[in-house]
C-alpha cells in the first residue's frame, strides 16, 4: 500500500478500477476531451474545453492516486500540455523549497523532454520567489499543467510559494492548471496547507472501488464472469482498497474458484503484507499500532472504550486515532464500534501479535464487557479465546451455551460447552456441563453425544441431576437402535433413586415403559406394569403430562375408549410436542395416538404449532419429528399432496445433517413418503425409495419397523405382488400381537390382509381376517377404523350383502375426516353396485370417488375409478402433467414461498434444506409451469 507515497518508482499507466474517477478528471481540466472512451465521457458529462482549473485528490492509502494523476499527465503531454511534476516526500518536509525547487527544475527546457521520475531538483537554493516561474507559465500560447502529489506533506516554504502564484495568476487570468493529490498523515505545515486547500475550486475523493468495478477487474484478470459471491469475498478481504485489490487478484490461484480461491490468497498474503502494513501504521500516531493489533486480534466491530481499555491508551487519544485511521482508509465504523476495513489487512496486522498477547487481549476485552454486564454470548466470544482460568468463564460459557441452544444453534453450544471443559471445574459442574454437551450433540453428532452423557451421569448427584443425565443418555442411546442399553440405564437409575424420590423415579420409568415397546421381548416383560398403570400414581405436576401421553398411547395401541385417549392426550400436550421443561418422544407419540383415535385434526394442530417452533429454534430433529408426525395426520385426513411434502421436507431436512437414508430419524419420514408416493400411483418412486433406504428387505422386529411393513404391503399391492404384500401385512399383525396389542387403531393389518386373500382366492381366511376386524373395530368406535374394517368386509362378502357392508361403511366414513378412505369406499361400492346390476348408482359412485381422490392428490385411486368409467363407455377428463397439477408438493411449496417474497435463502433456512436443494425445485416449477422466473409465479400459481 505505498505506491501513493512513493516518491519516484515505477508506476503503472493505467487507472486500474479508476475509469470513472479518471473521466472526472478529463472533465474537470478539460483533458482528453476527443480521446476519452464514449462510455466514460457519457458517464460523466462533456468535456470542457478550459486551458486551466485548480483539483484537489483526495484518497486514502493504496487508493490509487498517484496511477490516476500520472496517467493523467500522460494524456496532458500526449495533447501538447507542459507537465510540470513534483512530489513531497515526508522526509523531506523540512527543506524548505524542496517542491518549488523540484518545479522549477522541471521548467528548465533541458528536463522537459525526460520522464518525471527522472527529474532532480537543483543542487542549488532558489529565493522562493514565484517571478521566474510565473513568468514562464505566462509565456503566450503556453498550456501549463502543474502537478503536486502528496500535499500534506510538503515544505511550509512551497505551499506558501504555491499560494502566491495561484492567487496571483488567477486575479489577472494568466493561471495554470493545477492537480494535486492529498493523502492521509499529519501535514508538515497545518496552516500552510489550510491556507492553500480553499484555493482548489474541484476536488475529488477516491472511495473504495463499488462492486461493478471489482468485478470488472475480475474479468480482466481472466475470472470469467465473476458471480456476486466472489465479488462479494473481494469486497469483503480488500474492503474496496485499489492496492490491496491488485495485490490479492495477482495471488489468486488458476486452479481454485470463488471464495475458496479469495480465501486461500488472504491467507498467503498476509504475511507479505505484514511490514508494509506496520509501516503505514506507524505513520498514523503513537497509538496507532497498538489500537489496529487490538481490533485484529478481537475480530467483529468494537466500541473505541473497549479497544483503549485493553491497550492502556488514554480514551481520547484513541478517539483521535480512531479517526486519523478512519481518515486513511484503515478503518472503518459500524454502528457503535469500529474495525479494521479489510479481512486481508487485519490478518496482516495480526502476524505481528505474538500468541500469548492475543489471548491477554480476549482476556481484558472479556472482563471489559463483563464488567459492563453484555450478553453472554459476546463476553463468550473473547473467553474462548483466553487462556483457561479466567474466575467467571465456566458459568459466561454455561450460559452462552444455553442461549445458543434456544436461539437453534446447538454446533456453537457443543463448541462453547468444550470449552468450559477446559476450565477448572467442580465435579457438579463438569456433570452439568456433560450434560448440556450432550444435548446440544445429539442435534449434530449422536455417537459423540453419548459418551459425553454417560460421563455426566456418572458425575451427577441428586435426583433431579442424575434423572436428567440417565434421560438424555437413553434418548442417545435410542436414536442409535440401541435399545437394550437405553432400557438398562432407564431401570438401573430409576430403581437406584426410588427410595429417595419417588416422583423423579416415575418420570424414569415412563421413558422406560416407552422404550420397552420397540422391542418385542422387551414390551411382553413390562406388559403388566404398563397395563396397571394409572394416572392416580402421577403425585407431582412434573409427572402429570409424560403419564398422560404414554397412557394415550397405550389407550389406542390396546384399543380403549377413544375419547379418553383423545382427554389423555390433550392433557399430555399441554405444553406442546416438545415442551422445554421436559423434551421426549413420548409426546409425538401422543399426537399419534389423537390421528387412530378419529381425531386427526387435532393432531394436525399440535403438529403444526411443533413445526413452527422447531423453525424458530432452528431444532432440526425436533423438526424432522414435527413434520413427519404432521405429515402422518395428513395422509389420515386423506391430504396426499401435503403428506408427501412433509415427508420429503423431513428427510431433507435429515439429510442436510448428514443423516442418511435407513436411519432410525428416517424409517416414520420414509414409511410415510412410502404411502404418499403409492396413494399417488407413483409406484416407481416409492419402490426406489425403499430400495435407497434399505427397507426393501427383512426388517429388524422393532416397533418403528411396523409402520413401513404395512406402507410396503399397500405398495406390494399396488405393483400386482400379492404374495410380498400379504407377507408384510401378516408380518405387522404378528408384530403387533406379540406386543398384547390387537387395537387396529395404527395398522388396520387384518382388513389388508383379508383383501390380499380375497384376491388370491383364500375366501375362508379372507373372511376371518376381515370379521375380526370388523368386531374389534366396532368396540374401538372409531369411525375411519369402522369404515376400513367394513370396506374390507363388505369386498370380501361380495353380492348384495357386501353392497350393503359397503354402503355402511361409506355412510360412515363421509362424516369422518378420513377423505382418502371415503373415496375408497365410494369406487368399491361403485364396483360392487354394478356386479350386482345397479349400473346407474355404481356410475355415480365412480364419479364421486375419482373426483374426491383428485381432490386427494390420490392419483391412483383416481385413475383406476376413471379406467372404470370407461370401461363403462364414459369419457372422463384425465389429469395434466404440465401447470399447477404436475407440481410435487414440495416443488408447491417452494414456489409458494418464492411468490411470497422469499429469497433462495430464505427460503432454505425456511425449510432446512440446503440453497442449491431450492434452486433445483424451481428450476423444476418454471419449466412446468412455462415461466421464465420468479416474477411470473405468483400469476401462475393463481
Amino acid at each position: 500500500m505505498t505506491g501513493d507515497a512513493a516518491s519516484g518508482p515505477a508506476w503503472r499507466s493505467d487507472p486500474v478500477g479508476r475509469e470513472a474517477e479518471l473521466a472526472d478528471l478529463h472533465r474537470m481540466l478539460g483533458i482528453g476531451g476527443g480521446t476519452a472512451p464514449a462510455a466514460t465521457a457519457a458517464a460523466s458529462g462533456p468535456v470542457k474545453d478550459i486551458d486551466h482549473a485548480f483539483v484537489l485528490v483526495r484518497g486514502g492509502h493504496g487508493s490509487g492516486k498517484s496511477t490516476l494523476v500520472r496517467t493523467l499527465l500522460g494524456e496532458a503531454r500526449a495533447e501538447g500540455r507542459t507537465v510540470l511534476a513534483a512530489w513531497a516526500e515526508r522526509a523531506a518536509g523540512r527543506d524548505q523549497f524542496a517542491v518549488l525547487r523540484q518545479l522549477h527544475a522541471a521548467a528548465r527546457p533541458d528536463a522537459a523532454a525526460r520522464p518525471d521520475s527522472a527529474v532532480q531538483p537543483p543542487a542549488h537554493s532558489a529565493d522562493g520567489h514565484p517571478a521566474e516561474l510565473a513568468a514562464l507559465l505566462a509565456t503566450p500560447g503556453s498550456r501549463h499543467l502543474l502537478s503536486i502529489e502528496d500535499l500534506q506533506w510538503a515544505d511550509g516554504a512551497s505551499l506558501r510559494a504555491l499560494r502566491r502564484l495561484m492567487r496571483r495568476a488567477d486575479a489577472d487570468g494568466r493561471t495554470p492548471a493545477v492537480i494535486a493529490t492529498l493523502g492521509p498523515g499529519e501535514a508538515v505545515d497545518e496552516e500552510a496547507l489550510g491556507a492553500l486547500l480553499p484555493l482548489f475550486h474541484e476536488q475529488l475523493d477516491l472511495l473504495p472501488l463499488p462492486p461493478d468495478a471489482i468485478r470488472a477487474l475480475l474479468a480482466a484478470a481472466g475470472r470469467r464472469a465473476p458471480d456476486g459471491p466472489l465479488v462479494h469475498a473481494c469486497l469483503e478481504a480488500t474492503g474496496g482498497n485499489r492496492f490491496l485489490l491488485l495485490s490479492l487478484l495477482a495471488a489468486l490461484d488458476a486452479d481454485r474458484t470463488g471464495e475458496e480461491a479469495v480465501t486461500h490468497a488472504v491467507r498467503g498474503l498476509a504475511l507479505e503484507l505484514a511490514p508494509t502494513a506496520a509501516s503505514l501504521l506507524r505513520s498514523s500516531g503513537p497509538h496507532a499500532e497498538p489500537l489496529a493489533r487490538a481490533l485484529a486480534v478481537l475480530g467483529t466491530p468494537q466500541p473505541v472504550e473497549l479497544v483503549a481499555d485493553v491497550t492502556g491508551v488514554p480514551l481520547p487519544a484513541a478517539e483521535d486515532t480512531a479517526h486519523v485511521l478512519e481518515r486513511a482508509g484503515l478503518l472503518r465504523r459500524c454502528g457503535r464500534g469500529v474495525r479494521l476495513a479489510a479481512t486481508l489487512l487485519s490478518n496482516a496486522v495480526e502476524q505481528s501479535v505474538p500468541p500469548s498477547r492475543r489471548k491477554e487481549l480476549h482476556a481484558l476485552a472479556a472482563r471489559f464487557l463483563l464488567g459492563r454486564a453484555a450478553p453472554p454470548d459476546q463476553v463468550a466470544h473473547h473467553v474462548v479465546h483466553a487462556a483457561p482460568g479466567l474466575p467467571f468463564a465456566a458459568e459466561v460459557l454455561r450460559r452462552a451455551a444455553v442461549e445458543a441452544t434456544d436461539a437453534g444453534t446447538p454446533d456453537r453450544a457443543a463448541r462453547l460447552l468444550r470449552s468450559a471443559l477446559r476450565e477448572p471445574l467442580t465435579e457438579r459442574q463438569r456433570s452439568a456441563v456433560l450434560s448440556l454437551l450432550g444435548e446440544a450433540e445429539l442435534e449434530s453428532s449422536v455417537p459423540t453425544a453419548i459418551e459425553g452423557l454417560r460421563r455426566s451421569l456418572r458425575l451427577s448427584n441428586g435426583p433431579g441431576e442424575r434423572t436428567s443425565a440417565a434421560r438424555r443418555l437413553a434418548g442417545a442411546l435410542f436414536a442409535v437402535d440401541r435399545y437394550l442399553d437405553a432400557l438398562d440405564v432407564l431401570e438401573r437409575t430409576s430403581t437406584a433413586i426410588r427410595p429417595v424420590d419417588p416422583a423423579y423415579a416415575l418420570r424414569l420409568e415412563i421413558d422406560f415403559l416407552f422404550v420397552s415397546l420397540v422391542e418385542v421381548s422387551s414390551a411382553v416383560r413390562t406388559y403388566p406394569r404398563l397395563m396397571a398403570l394409572a394416572m392416580s400414581e402421577a403425585g407431582e405436576a412434573s409427572v402429570v403430562r409424560p403419564l398422560a401421553a404414554l397412557l394415550s398411547l397405550r389407550g389406542a395401541m390396546v384399543g380403549e375408549d377413544p375419547a379418553e385417549v383423545v382427554r389423555l392426550a390433550r392433557l399430555a400436550l399441554g405444553n406442546g410436542m416438545a415442551p422445554a421443561d421436559d423434551e421426549s418422544v413420548v409426546y409425538h407419540c401422543a399426537v399419534l395416538a389423537l390421528g387412530a383415535a378419529g381425531r386427526p385434526d387435532l393432531a394436525h394442530e399440535y403438529a403444526d404449532a411443533a413445526v413452527a417452533e422447531a423453525r424458530a429454534r432452528g431444532a432440526v430433529f425436533q423438526y424432522s419429528h414435527a413434520i413427519s408426525t404432521r405429515g402422518n395426520a395428513n395422509a389420515r385426513m386423506g391430504r396426499i399432496p401435503e403428506c408427501r411434502a412433509d415427508a420429503e421436507a423431513a428427510l431433507e431436512a435429515l439429510r442436510e445433517v448428514g443423516v442418511p437414508l435407513g436411519a432410525s430419524h428416517t424409517v416414520f419420514a420414509v414409511a410415510t413418503l412410502v404411502e404418499a408416493l403409492t396413494r399417488q400411483g407413483l409406484v416407481d418412486e416409492a419402490q426406489s425409495l425403499l430400495d435407497r433406504s434399505g427397507m426393501d428387505g427383512h426388517l429388524q422386529p422393532y416397533w418403528i419397523n411396523d409402520y413401513p411393513l404395512i406402507a410396503r404391503g399397500w405398495l406390494r399391492a399396488a405393483q400386482d405382488r400379492p404374495e410380498d404384500a400379504l407377507a408384510d401385512f401378516l408380518d405387522c399383525g404378528a408384530r403387533t400381537g406379540a406386543r398384547n396389542m390387537p387395537g387396529p387403531g395404527f395398522y388396520p393389518w387384518r382388513s389388508e390382509a383379508a383383501l390380499v386373500h380375497a384376491r388370491l382366492g383364500r375366501a375362508d381366511e379372507a373372511l376371518r381376517l376381515a370379521e375380526e376386524e370388523v368386531e374389534l373395530a366396532r368396540t374401538w368406535a372409531v369411525p375411519e377404523m369402522q369404515g376400513v374394517a367394513l370396506r374390507a368386509l363388505g369386498l370380501v362378502t361380495g353380492g348384495p350383502r357386501g353392497r350393503e357392508l359397503l354402503d355402511e361403511a361409506v355412510g360412515i366414513l363421509k362424516q369422518s375426516p378420513a377423505r382418502f378412505r371415503y373415496a375408497q369406499a365410494l369406487a368399491d361400492r361403485g364396483l360392487v353396485g354394478i356386479r350386482c346390476g345397479r349400473v346407474t348408482e355404481g356410475r355415480a359412485d365412480l364419479k364421486e370417488a375419482a373426483s374426491i381422490a383428485h381432490a386427494c392428490g390420490a392419483f391412483g385411486l383416481a385413475e383406476a375409478a376413471l379406467r372404470e368409467l370407461r370401461a363403462l363407455g364414459d369419457r372422463p377428463r384425465t389429469r395434466t402433467f404440465q401447470g399447477v397439477g404436475a407440481l410435487t408438493p414440495t416443488e408447491r411449496r417452494v414456489a409458494a414461498l418464492a411468490a411470497d417474497g422469499m429469497t433462495n435463502r430464505q427460503i432454505a433456512g425456511h425449510l432446512f434444506v440446503g440453497l442449491r436443494t431450492v434452486e433445483i425445485h424451481l428450476t423444476h416449477v418454471y419449466a412446468k409451469l412455462g415461466i421464465k422466473g420468479r416474477r411470473e409465479l405468483a400469476d401462475a400459481l393463481a
